[in-house]
């Protein structure tokens, strides 16, 4: 990746834009900003450019449109100077089309566009940061890098649901760029080469996803044809009885919408404790906090149980996401048990507070735990840079 120059890294979600300048020789990150509350009365923009303090903007941002232009008016109220050379957009579902990061047209985006009951909060805004980044950069590529990419490897057994084949639905699994990069680094932190390992990845944040991974292909993970299915999430319930929906359209009068919603929003550890902020459920000592967090945890064991059937033999288990790079009791608790399965955690490392890449196994461990930050908008810039330069 010899290519002197700077991309802009866009990830755009319903509410909110984040976004990065990422330096790709040096892998700085000379600017890095957050818009959030877009279409809400107040909003925020925060923008950070090297070691000058914030530039922050509180304004309402109606749409998305606002919010962009809003980032543009930061870089050139802040710094540094935004030159691009390709603009890296993260977009959620690709479907069965896109199994790679691909340079945008008008075809992509109306693939994208048709795309958008899969994720209806999520692909028209990034369309719309898609279109911004064409006005405000003309000439420049726009890579777009799909979130499901990484798990279309899933074999058909995997990722085929046992229901009428006329529904035309299937399973797709997320965290797909996140599961990309920390597979890879690490492969480089066990020395190993990545088509010879078995790994099980825990992304574990707000939304929560295991993916089982062999020689670097995803055979199985827990999200499903939506990012609701699989583990206990923030506010995400995770596995539920298929036939909920219509229990409580009987019983409730609820509608589909409104039980998608309940489930959607209103689920996870947000039902079960209150809030869904494990910081704040780990902080309580109460029935509802210690039931949560039972739950939560029991969950992932099921999955790490399930998915070391399924490979056979599992070489490391890697924990990434807020969650789980910082909660070391999840972590403890998650793993609990499987001491037969060689999968222990040593205390003393587990709890030791690092950002690094880091082992919290005992030495000479059966299955490495590691913890692994992950870095999506690298692995964006990555992706993006290697589409712009053939070769690199």
């Amino acid at each position: 990746m010899d290519v002197a120059g700077r991309i802009l890294v866009l990830n755009t979600g319903s509410s909110s834009i984040k976004y990065e300048l990422v330096d790709v020789r040096t892998r700085e990150r000379p600017a890095r900003g957050l818009v959030e509350r877009i279409g809400e009365e107040r909003g925020r923009l925060t923008h950070h450019a090297g070691d000058r303090p914030p530039y922050v903007s509180e304004e309402p941002f109606p749409g998305h449109e606002a919010g962009l232009a809003a980032v543009m008016k930061a870089f050139e109220a802040a710094g540094p100077a935004l030159d691009p050379v390709a603009v890296g957009h993260r977009v959620v579902h690709g479907g069965t089309r896109f199994a790679e990061a691909v340079l945008v047209d008008d075809d992509v985006i109306g693939a994208i566009e048709e795309l958008a009951p899969l994720a209806p909060l999520h692909n028209p805004v990034s369309l719309t940061g898609i279109r911004a980044a064409r006005d405000a950069f003309p000439g420049v590529p726009q890579v777009a890098v799909f979130d499901t990419a990484f798990q279309l490897a899933l074999p058909p057994e995997a990722y085929t649901y046992a229901v009428p084949r006329e529904w035309g639905v299937r399973r797709f699994g997320f965290h797909g760029t996140s599961c990309a990069y920390v597979s890879r680094r690490a492969a480089t932190f066990l020395r190993r080469d990545l088509a010879d390992l078995n790994l099980i990845v825990l992304h574990l944040g707000n939304g929560a996803s295991a993916t089982a991974i062999s020689g670097g292909r995803s055979v199985d993970t827990s999200m499903g044809l939506t990012p609701l299915e699989g583990l206990v999430m923030g506010t995400r319930s995770g596995d539920v009885d298929p036939a909920l929906a219509g229990y409580l359209a009987r019983v409730n009068g609820m509608d589909a919408r409104q039980v998608e919603s309940g489930l959607d929003r209103q689920g996870g550890l947000l039902a079960l404790a209150g809030t869904g902020d494990m910081r704040e459920v780990r902080a309580r000592d109460d029935a509802g906090a210690r039931l949560a967090l039972a739950v939560y945890t029991r969950r992932i064991r099921k999955y790490v149980g399930a998915y070391y059937a399924l490979l056979g033999r599992v070489d490391a288990i890697v924990f990434t996401g807020g969650v789980g790079e910082h909660d070391a009791a999840t972590r403890a608790e998650s793993l609990s048990g499987l001491d037969r399965l060689g999968i222990t955690v040593d205390p003393a490392l587990n709890q030791a507070e690092s950002a690094q890449e880091r082992a919290v196994s005992p030495p000479g461990a059966e299955v490495a735990v590691l913890v692994i930050p992950t870095d999506e908008e690298w692995e964006i810039a990555r992706q993006t840079l290697a589409l712009i330069t053939p070769g690199s």
